[in-house]
């Protein structure tokens, strides 16, 4: 069943690319946008939503080993299911605050389970394929931002130091640098509520997210972040940084870094 809902205005929290070339190093990793540009794609779902699980596995197939169709993925776990019964480790409220926003922007008052998003835009068709086709088309255009990361693991904790730049004057009005951390391998074996009896897996789980400051005129931005990786970390851990324009949506730009490699491992 999808979640509908109208919900007041809630302002999103404050939380702060082609997938890039990435150098690693004892000392940390660095990725640089490219030349063209890496679409974003976020999936709002929720362990508590019976219609979730195909967009779940969607998501995992679509950008796993071996896709072919680049893209920065976001899987955000929304928290108005969990008082039907089973409440979603993953769920966080913030995520429910982004996606409220973002249908704000979108001047609907309707927030639903599964929705994907594809630069700040809803893709209805991702179960027809005609998405990839849309993302591929996108991978293909030159990028309205530049980013570059910088990220370091010690022991468990991670420090990321994010640069962007936003090229044309017209889009650097309401213009944030964001930064995500996410990671894969989850398994789930849900008991109750609508998915009761089935085990669910979740990849490019969000699970920290943390928004910047606005451009300044010259279309400059900065985020610097340090924190600490969740007690039950998964696999291929990413930092996706991005461009978007808070009020529009527009997203002008992301970039992908893997974490693996990056500093000295976290204690086992």
């Amino acid at each position: 069943m999808s979640a509908r809902r109208a919900f007041p205005w809630i302002a999103l929290l404050a939380l702060g690319a082609a997938s890039a070339d990435a150098r690693a190093a004892t000392d940390g990793c660095r990725a640089d946008s490219g030349a063209r540009t890496l679409p974003l794609v976020e999936l709002y779902t929720s362990e508590g939503c019976s219609s979730c699980p195909p967009a779940d596995r969607w998501l995992a197939q679509a950008f796993g080993p071996g896709a072919t169709t680049p893209a920065a993925v976001l899987a955000f776990h929304v928290d108005y299911w969990d008082r039907l019964g089973w409440p979603d480790r993953f769920a966080r409220a913030a995520w429910s605050s982004r996606q409220q926003s973002i249908a704000q922007a979108a001047r609907s008052n309707v927030v639903y389970t599964p929705q994907v998003m594809m630069q700040g835009r809803d893709a209805h068709e991702w179960r027809t394929g005609a998405t990839m086709s849309d993302i591929a088309r996108l991978a293909a255009m030159p990028p309205r931002a530049t980013i570059a990361v910088d990220a370091r693991v010690v022991g468990r904790r991670v420090a990321i130091d994010a640069k962007a730049q936003v090229a044309a004057a017209a889009d650097r009005p309401g213009a944030r640098l964001v930064v995500a951390y996410t990671d894969g391998g989850h398994r789930t074996e849900v008991r109750r509520g609508e998915n009761a009896g089935v085990t669910l897996a979740h990849e490019h789980v969000v699970r920290v997210l943390v928004q910047g400051e606005r451009a300044d005129a010259s279309g400059a931005l900065t985020l610097q972040t340090t924190f600490d990786l969740p007690a039950d970390a998964g696999r291929e851990p990413r930092v996706i940084a991005f461009v978007e324009r808070h009020a529009q949506r527009e997203v002008l730009q992301a970039l992908a870094l893997p974490l693996d490699g990056c500093g000295a491992a976290p204690p086992r």
